[in-house]
């Protein structure tokens, strides 16, 4: 029952070429940046992942990209990393834009057992072409498929040897779902707790979902676009 593993290179070690990959956050936050450098130094290539973004140029999954390990992104927002931009304008880089909320939506149904579902989002554009359509109560929506991945790479605030896992605030962004969503969940936690000491009424993913664990370290926490007021 104890799912702890001794570091991120234990946990992706059975994670090889061509392999489909969910990582959570948003943005930078609540990045698992320790299993995203273990990929990384691991060469893994022709990965699909799945995630909300690709990191910036040199931070999160863009570290993955730049080093050319990337064959296809799910994702929703791109517009922090200029690499992504220009593989994906050579040709370089195969992309699956998707409705934020529709990406969400595929993984959550992913990790429920739900095979499509038809959404009114993106009816009518290029985000509905080659899809199934059809009328519902009168308004027209469009069929999307369910996603699923082999390993699911996600980051808690704190999680037990069991895999009981808390987020923290923006960190709660995609990786619960994501968590659900893969045949093999790693997750890497800030605190790593014995069994017993998370109230109960706190966990966000049950261990049930989880099949791997690891205690990060050196954690960077990069801030995108950093906003800072002037001084008066």
């Amino acid at each position: 029952m104890d799912k702890v593993y001794p570091s991120a290179e234990a946990a992706i070690h059975d994670i090889g070429d061509d392999a489909v990959l969910m990582s959570g956050g948003f943005g930078l936050c609540g990045n698992p940046e320790n299993l995203i450098r273990a990929v990384h130094r691991k060469g893994i290539r022709n990965l699909t992942i799945i995630a909300n973004n690709c990191g910036t140029t040199d931070k999160g999954l863009g570290i993955l990209l730049a080093a050319g390990q990337v064959k296809k992104m799910v994702s929703s927002y791109v517009g922090e990393n200029k690499i992504f931009e220009k593989l994906f304008l050579d040709g370089k880089l195969e992309v699956e834009l998707n409705p934020q909320g529709t990406l969400a939506e595929r993984i959550r149904a992913g990790g429920a057992g739900i095979a499509a579902f038809f959404t009114p989002t993106g009816f009518g554009t290029k985000v509905a072409e080659g899809k199934e359509t059809r009328e519902f109560g009168g308004k027209m929506l469009v069929m999307e498929t369910a996603l699923r991945a082999d390993f699911a790479m996600v980051k808690a605030w704190k999680g037990d040897r069991w895999g009981n896992l808390i987020y923290k605030k923006t960190a709660r962004n995609f990786n619960p779902m994501m968590a659900t969503a893969g045949k093999i969940t790693i997750a890497e936690v800030e605190e790593l707790v014995e069994v017993g000491q998370l109230d109960p009424d706190r966990i966000d993913t049950p261990g049930i979902y989880v099949q791997r664990i690891i205690k990060g370290e050196h954690y960077e926490k990069p801030i995108e676009q950093r906003t800072v007021r002037k001084r008066s």
